[in-house]
């Protein structure tokens, strides 16, 4: 090996300690970046020539070898924003960008004007939609659970817990005058199929020892062929009651609920609480009448007030008319070869031949991790770790220089020679 060959070794070590230098430079100005994961250089020796007539190789230095990807889990901190996820496990979250899809341990999401979930580029998270039932299905798109609404739900029941005081006095229930035929009354909103809600007030009167009526009153406005102002009855019937005081029968005698615009009567079922488990059915005691719950099970149309996602990236909606349903579901992308994906900036990477297919499926299954909400992952990058490593690479930078120094000395002594 020829001095000249020794100063291109120097320089091969130098070069590739830089190169080193810039990795590290990299971790350490990446160790704020959420999902960063830190790089790692490789390298690999240079062979030259076999030695003349003796046995062994020359070696020509260093060379870069690839920038290893390591992929170790990054700590987890609490943000409180609900669209912020973090990756417990292995994993990347999915999101298609005007070249394709590109993958991202970066959990930074929120939704934007459209309703879509996006990244901060604007990106589109992709997952599996729901449909307006809240069944998710198999087909990987974009999510947009910010556009979802609760329709209405009409009332099919209405359920009252009331006792009935049986020292109350027998009378006959009049229409016109509700409030002063009856001993007790309970009032509820139920809803039409439009979701508008309508004030009920059940009335009930004494006819006999143990013998009941009720009747259901609303405002006339609110029952096609009612007048505004004028209680219209929309359902009555009977309450039964043993000598204990115990419910032991119903009757409905009517049941014609007519909301205005619609073109058949909406069905009521009363709910009184008939051969209920432990005695909870209404009662005949003789103590005050008074209602012990009263509600029903319809509801309005509702918006969206808030989305959670739980561990298996579902996403759930909650909604102002208090109903909940499920909006979509958060997929995670696993490949055969992660490490092998290609950065390609703002925190993503880009499939290549060498890191296979994507394998996208729910958290927690087929070796996916889990994911938390309301939680970033910090960079993996161990800064104490990278200082320490930068003054080996600058020792190594030293020992690479002292090496072209020395063979220039040598070259100016042999020049010398000729002198």
């Amino acid at each position: 090996m020829s001095l000249i060959s020794s100063l291109y070794i120097g320089q091969n070590g130098l070069s590739t300690t830089s190169t080193e230098l810039g990795v590290i430079g990299d971790n350490v100005a990446n160790a704020g970046t959420i999902g960063f994961k830190a790089g790692r250089a490789s390298f690999a020796d240079l062979m030259g020539e076999g030695v003349v007539g003796g046995s062994g190789q020359l070696g020509l230095g260093s060379r870069l070898q690839s920038v290893q990807k390591i992929l170790t889990q990054g700590a987890l901190s609490t943000t409180g924003v609900s669209t912020d996820l973090a990756i417990s496990g292995n994993g990347l979250f999915a999101v298609r960008t005007s070249e394709g899809v590109a993958y991202t341990r970066n959990g930074q999401f929120t939704v934007d004007d459209d309703g879509f979930m996006v990244d901060l580029q604007g990106n589109r998270v992709q997952g599996f939609p729901a449909d307006s039932g809240g069944t998710i299905n198999g087909a990987l798109g974009d999510l947009q659970p910010g556009d979802a609404t609760a329709p209405p739900s009409a009332t099919t029941t209405v359920t009252v817990r009331a006792n009935l005081d049986s020292s109350a006095p027998v009378q006959v229930f009049d229409p016109a005058d509700p409030e002063g035929t009856s001993d007790h009354s309970s009032t509820t909103q139920v809803f039409d199929s439009l979701g508008r809600p309508v004030d009920a007030t059940t009335y009930y009167n004494k006819t006999a020892d143990g013998q009941w009526e009720f009747h259901t009153m609303v405002d006339g406005a609110n029952q096609q062929g009612g007048t505004a102002g004028t209680p219209t009855e929309i359902g009555s019937g009977t309450l039964s009651f043993d000598t204990n005081g115990v419910l032991t029968g119903t009757t409905v005698a009517t049941d014609n609920f007519l909301p205005p615009g619609a073109t058949q009567p909406q069905p009521l079922t009363f709910d009184f609480g008939l051969n209920s488990a432990n005695g909870q059915g209404m009662t005949q005691n003789a103590r005050t009448s008074a209602n012990t719950f009263v509600g029903q099970d319809g509801f309005a149309a509702g918006d969206l007030a808030a989305i959670s996602i739980g561990t298996d990236g579902t996403i759930s909606g909650t909604f102002t008319n208090g109903q909940t349903r499920a909006l979509g579901q958060v997929g995670l992308a696993d490949f055969p070869a992660a490490d092998q994906l290609e950065r390609i900036g703002n925190n993503l990477y880009r499939q290549t031949n060498n890191s296979g297919e994507p394998n996208v499926g729910a958290a927690g299954t087929g070796g996916r991790g889990k994911l938390f909400s309301g939680t970033l992952e910090q960079a993996n990058v161990d800064v104490a770790t990278e200082l320490v490593r930068m003054i080996v690479v600058q020792r190594n930078f030293q020992a690479n220089s002292k090496t072209v120094s020395t063979a220039d000395a040598m070259l100016s002594e042999l020049i010398q020679l000729k002198r």
